[in-house]
């Protein structure tokens, strides 16, 4: 009868390494597993809608998610500083990618952003220094300030003509 996982349930369970969140459960809200720095599996069902700000923050240990089909946005800083998150697969549902979500995965080597995402927020990939190229989808319509700042290992960035804005220091430090 769970049908939502509440604000900071598991933050700094740091013994936790793998958690499967029953079917039935619709939202994973505010840093519900935050610094489970031993977190390194986590299945998602598909009714949940929403991963909220800092869910994922500082678990240090998780290597690699699936978001299911039913998720239409990743939350503020959701995955801030998963430090060995190296791939994630983003489904075509999500439509924005929220400030500082992926801030500090850096071995994070590859994304690919659906075609359904409008919006890069403000740093949503900053200092994901292992992130070598990127191809933003002909939705995009803005990215966001800082979106990819300190990508040191960025070595190519396709920029569709949909895009309007590229807000200040987007690729500052790409070295």
């Amino acid at each position: 009868g769970v049908t939502e996982i509440g604000e900071c349930a598991f933050y700094d369970c740091t013994s936790l390494k793998n958690i499967i969140i029953p079917e039935g459960v619709t939202g994973i809200v505010y840093r519900t597993f935050c610094n489970c720095s031993s977190l390194k599996e986590i299945i998602i069902p598909e009714s949940v809608t929403e991963i909220g700000g800092g869910v994922f923050y500082g678990c240090t240990s998780l290597e690699s998610i699936t978001i299911p089909d039913s998720i239409t946005s990743i939350g503020d800083i959701a995955f801030y500083g998963c430090t060995s998150l190296k791939s994630i697969i983003i489904p075509e549902s999500v439509t924005k990618i929220d400030i500082c979500a992926f801030y500090g995965c850096s071995s994070l080597e590859g994304i690919i952003i659906p075609e359904s995402v409008t919006n890069i927020g403000f740093k949503a990939f900053s200092d994901c220094t292992s992130l070598e190229s990127i191809t933003i989808p002909n939705s995009v319509t803005k990215i966001g300030w800082e979106a990819f700042r300190g990508c040191t290992s960025l070595e190519s960035v396709v920029i569709p003509k949909g895009v309007r804005k590229i807000e200040e220091r987007a690729f500052a430090g790409c070295t």
